[in-house]
């Protein structure tokens, strides 16, 4: 098999690492091998312990590789989050030299958004264009081959600090793999859990991991706003082993059995837990383990709804709330959603593919299968880009012995 047609995604969350190795098909992907392993050595998405961290993506690398059958891989595709995450929206004009709008206007636009002050540490991840404007015309997705004489561009740009991306992409490289791309998480979950009619119609996507819950709007097809909110899943399961006074794991184990974000909807029942070590076994409320989750989950909300009234983007959100991740999985999130946001909420689930398996469409694997297939999208649009230019290229040669034809003639 050419490791050329091979792409590898990596996944590299609080709670865990996650590998997924496919093959480019002439149709779409085809999954070869999964890995995931305990994640160690990340706080809040960002490494803080750069041994455990390279161990712990190793690990899950080689279980995908045993998994495909593959010795050697490349290089791969990288999910990025943290609270050091930064992102706001940009403009830019530039005149149109000749009165049809070609790919370099584009590009010079583009630039012209990107040429904003940002401090010496950090670097732009991304530049997504959400819409342009030409002359008076607002709403253009893709402006090439229109006339006119002004281009405009509005921009969504997303910033990490360099030395943590750099800490990153380091232990990617000490685990054996060069990180050919860095895609920010809510972008790559949104890929696989959102539809084409949800991004038009305007969703709010709410990923909620171990460390921190990401956050991406869209409307009309374009990133509104992303966010990255340092709340995740483990901030739930230590209330429990606070309020409960028992280990981080059984707290964990009560969390993913038998938590519930609802009271009404755990009734009398009680569960026994495990204590400190020394302590005997006792009998805990299942009421009062969804009181302790209840409330760190109405906290979570709140953040959201903060955030959108910010943004003072609530009337954009026709198509309600979106929630995945691993930390989207507590019994009623959903329900309790709906009632603190005031809009429709549904579990995002990843849309099926090539090679998947049941298991596989499941939230916490919503952000890796979203590297896979940014990926894919980046290698087309790479591909699209050489071919033109390979065109243009071709079409000035043919220029030039045209001309030296005519010198010859005349």
């Amino acid at each position: 098999m050419s490791t050329k047609s091979v792409i590898v995604a990596l996944d590299i969350g609080t709670t865990k690492v996650c590998t997924l190795i496919a093959q480019k098909t002439s149709k779409s992907l085809e999954i070869l091998g999964v890995g995931s392993h305990p994640s160690h050595g990340l706080k809040k998405g960002s490494v803080v312990n750069i041994e455990k961290t390279v161990e712990s993506i190793r690990n899950s690398i080689e279980e995908a590789k045993l998994m495909a059958g593959i010795d050697n891989l490349d290089s791969a595709t990288v999910g990025i989050a943290g609270n050091h995450i930064y992102c706001f929206n940009s403009s830019g004009v530039v005149p149109v030299k000749s009165k049809e709008i070609t790919q370099a206007d584009v590009d010079r636009v583009i630039e012209a958004a990107k040429a904003v002050l940002i401090p010496s540490d950090r670097e732009v991840i991304h530049v997504i264009p959400q819409e342009f404007k030409v002359d008076n015309t607002v709403g253009i997705k893709n402006p090439v081959g229109m006339m006119g004489s002004r281009l405009e561009v509005n921009v969504h740009i997303v910033t990490g600090k360099t030395p943590l991306i750099q800490n990153l992409v380091k232990c990617v490289e000490q685990a054996g793999l060069s990180a050919n791309s860095i895609i920010l998480q809510p972008i790559a979950s949104s890929r696989s859990v959102l539809t084409l009619e949800e991004k038009e119609l305007g969703v709010v996507l709410i990923d909620i991991g171990g460390g921190t819950t990401d956050i991406a709007v869209w409307k009309d097809g374009s990133l509104l706003h992303s966010q990255i909110i340092p709340l995740g899943g483990h901030h739930f399961t230590n209330d429990l082993a606070v309020a409960l006074k028992i280990p981080h794991n059984e707290a964990e184990r009560i969390k993913l059995a038998h938590g519930t974000v609802l009271q009404n909807h755990s009734g009398e029942t009680y569960l026994t837990v495990q204590g400190l070590s020394g302590t005997r076994p006792r009998e805990v409320s299942l009421s009062f383990v969804a009181e302790v989750l209840g409330a760190r989950a109405n906290e979570l909300f709140d953040v959201v709804r903060e955030v959108i009234m910010e943004r003072n983007l609530q009337d954009e959100i026709t198509g309600g709330f979106v929630i995945t991740g691993g930390g989207a999985l507590i019994r009623n999130l959903s329900e309790l959603a709906e009632f603190s946001l005031e809009k429709p909420v549904k579990l995002g689930i990843p849309q099926s593919f090539g090679g998947m398996t049941s298991a596989m469409q499941h939230p916490k694997f919503s952000t890796v299968l979203g590297l896979l297939q940014e990926s894919q999208f980046e290698a087309h649009a790479v591909a699209h880009e050489e071919k033109r230019q390979d065109e243009s290229d071709m079409f000035d040669k043919l220029g030039k012995s045209i001309k030296n034809v005519f010198r010859e003639i005349f």
